[in-house]
């Protein structure tokens, strides 16, 4: 399964990369750790542009991945990977400034999921909070279905119901 980050983890407040902003939606750690006990690999891919506008670095959205990883495991739930896009191609600086494969809607990111972890695609599906998202999900040839941002927990139920 994979997840976008910012709206379907934590609310978007735009540009989220420090715990201190980190507000999760409710039933997230549940949702992941159901979905674990069902033996799903769970991805988030998610769109960082905040990278390539120069809002915050490479390094800190590490150290925020990492945080949200211990965040998650004290609840009981665990994500195989973290895939981030960091460009724009219109506002980014320097080296970010560039059309690419992996910013959503491209499939990129869940691309490179599948095949890192020898995923099959008929049992991959995305759940995200915007268009994009579900067009990167199109892009890749899996479901994709846009959340709501009530409960995650709740929302993933009925969709493997």
């Amino acid at each position: 399964m994979f997840l976008d980050r910012d709206g379907v983890l934590n609310r978007d407040l735009n540009y989220v990369h420090s715990a201190d902003r980190f507000e999760p939606v409710p039933g997230a750690a549940e949702a992941i750790a159901w979905l674990n006990a069902q033996e799903r690999k769970v991805i988030f891919v998610t769109n960082q542009a905040g990278i390539g506008r120069g809002y915050y670095t490479e390094e800190q959205l590490g150290s925020f991945t990492r945080w949200i990883e211990d965040w998650l495991l004290e609840r009981g739930a665990r994500i195989e990977a973290t895939y981030y896009c960091p460009h724009h191609p219109t506002a980014g600086q320097g080296a970010y400034l560039v059309t690419c494969e992996c910013r959503k809607p491209e499939p990129g990111m869940i691309r490179a999921g599948i095949a890192d972890f020898d995923l099959d695609p008929t049992q991959c599906f995305l759940v995200g909070d915007q268009p994009t998202d579900i067009g990167a999900a199109a892009a890749a040839g899996i479901p994709g279905h846009l959340f709501d941002g009530s409960n995650l927990e709740s929302f993933v139920k009925r969709l493997l119901a």
